[in-house]
């Protein structure tokens, strides 16, 4: 079993800059594939960006693109979504997700693909 722990959401204006911080326990022997998610009200679950298990890799949607970064330290079981120029469209939850797979390059872009989540953090973006 794997935990996963989300942190660093708020209320900020448009503009402004938020990090999330997503921290792995359990079985984070064997570092997994990660990605972020968010569900505004009303919607559906979309994806965000993803990260492979070494961090060679990243994916990010287009709606992101530019503006996001993720990352993680491996040492630390920690992934992070660096968020800047933020929109009152990015107003949603924002969940982690972890994706046990033998590939060091895979990326995961369908929330089918991964096996755990975190709860959720609630970014604000006030116009």
């Amino acid at each position: 079993q794997v935990q996963l722990v989300e942190s660093g959401g708020g209320l900020v204006q448009a503009g402004g800059s938020l990090r999330l911080s997503c921290a792995a326990s359990g079985r984070t022997f064997r570092s997994p594939a990660m990605g972020w998610f968010r569900q505004a009200p009303g919607k559906e679950r979309e994806f965000v960006a993803a990260i492979s298990r070494t961090g060679a890799i990243t994916y990010y949607a287009d709606s992101v693109k530019g503006r996001f970064t993720i990352s993680r330290d491996n040492a630390e079981n920690t992934v992070y979504l660096q968020m800047n120029s933020l929109k009152p469209e990015d107003t949603a939850v924002y969940y982690c997700a972890a994706a046990f797979t033998s590939g060091y390059n895979w990326i995961g872009r369908s929330s089918t693909e991964y096996d755990y989540w975190g709860q959720g953090t609630q970014v604000t973006v006030s116009s």
